[in-house]
């Protein structure tokens, strides 16, 4: 049995109990919210003890803490959490920035502990089958992707439109699509990008295109236009199409040079981070302390992509030096 904590009570750390619902092995024993209230409220419906300070959490008896407040605190966090002695799991992105993230893996080092981003497209079953008959009816070398999704219905109070909070489309959305470059053309070697800006000095809408060692791609992310969310992955032999919302896949379409087509439906259940927390806990079972799946050098890559997009567009967040 892998005890839980859970920092931050808010609408992700909901969903996140919905999949924990599903998963054998798994214990909530604590959370943490900066709000009274809403710890009280989270833990009447989840079960478990509230923690009014984020010691109190970390002195609870846990194996194990979900990170699921906004990314302004996400390094602070882990790195008490770790030198605490409990593994990590947050919520994507990992760190405001690739420099904060170095500072969390130099912990992670020292305590030989579980750190994991929460990303969770790699884990739903319709992209692990996807790859797995591409390794056997491929279409050839991915050279070239094409992703995003624009949400604009995202209530005005929204943590995705703070700037002090770490919003903007880039990061709430675009590190999505930093994945899915890297995972199917590999190391990322250039960016460029443009953007425009919200009343609240976040990004409201970004494009960004990308080169890799195997190709390129072409990415959006934005919070004031309707966008279609599917994804592209092209190779010499064929494309695959991931169908809407590409990033909770459940079909995608696989369009071959010779006119074969193959369509791929395995529907997600409980929500989805099921997968991702069952990922997580199958690796403290094994002693594992990285993920092949999620390495350290992923999320640095895709921080460093979003790093690299932000600088180009002039974004900054307040508590960045």
């Amino acid at each position: 049995m892998i005890k839980w904590g859970i920092i931050g009570c808010g609408r992700i750390a909901q969903r996140f109990m919905q999949g924990f619902a599903a998963v054998d092995g798994v214990a909530l024993v604590a959370s943490y919210s900066r709000r009274a209230v809403t710890v009280d409220d989270f833990v009447s419906k989840y079960g478990g003890i509230a923690c009014y300070s984020i010691d109190d959490l970390l002195a609870s008896d846990i194996d194990a803490v979900y990170i699921a407040t906004l990314p302004d605190s996400h390094a602070a966090y882990s790195i008490a959490a770790l030198k605490a002695g409990k593994h990590v799991l947050c919520e994507k992105p990992a760190t405001v920035n690739l420099a904060e993230l170095d500072e969390v893996l130099e912990v992670v080092k020292a305590t030989g502990l579980l750190f994991m981003e929460g990303m969770k497209p790699p884990f739903y079953p319709l992209y692990t089958k996807l790859k797995e008959y591409l390794a056997t009816d491929p279409i050839g070398p991915v050279g070239y992707v094409r992703a995003g999704s624009a949400v604009a219905d995202c209530p005005p109070d929204h943590p995705n439109y703070s700037l002090e909070l770490v919003g903007g489309s880039l990061m709430g959305i675009g590190i999505y699509e930093a994945f899915l470059a890297i995972d199917w053309l590999g190391d990322l070697q250039d960016v460029q990008t443009m953007g425009r800006f919200g009343q609240t000095g976040i990004d409201m809408f970004a494009i960004f295109q990308t080169m890799h060692k195997g190709g390129y791609s072409q990415l959006y992310a934005g919070f004031d236009l309707h966008g279609k969310g599917d994804a592209l992955i092209a190779g010499p032999l064929g494309h695959v199409t991931i169908h809407k919302n590409w990033w909770n896949p459940a079909r995608a379409t696989i369009d071959y040079l010779d006119g074969r087509s193959v369509e791929i439906n395995e529907p997600f259940t409980a929500g989805g981070l099921n997968y991702e927390l069952e990922h997580f806990c199958n690796l403290i079972r094994s002693g594992l302390t990285e993920s092949p799946i999620i390495p350290y050098q992923v999320s640095r890559q895709m921080i460093d992509m979003i790093d690299k997009a932000r600088a180009q567009v002039g974004l900054k967040y307040p508590c960045e030096k």
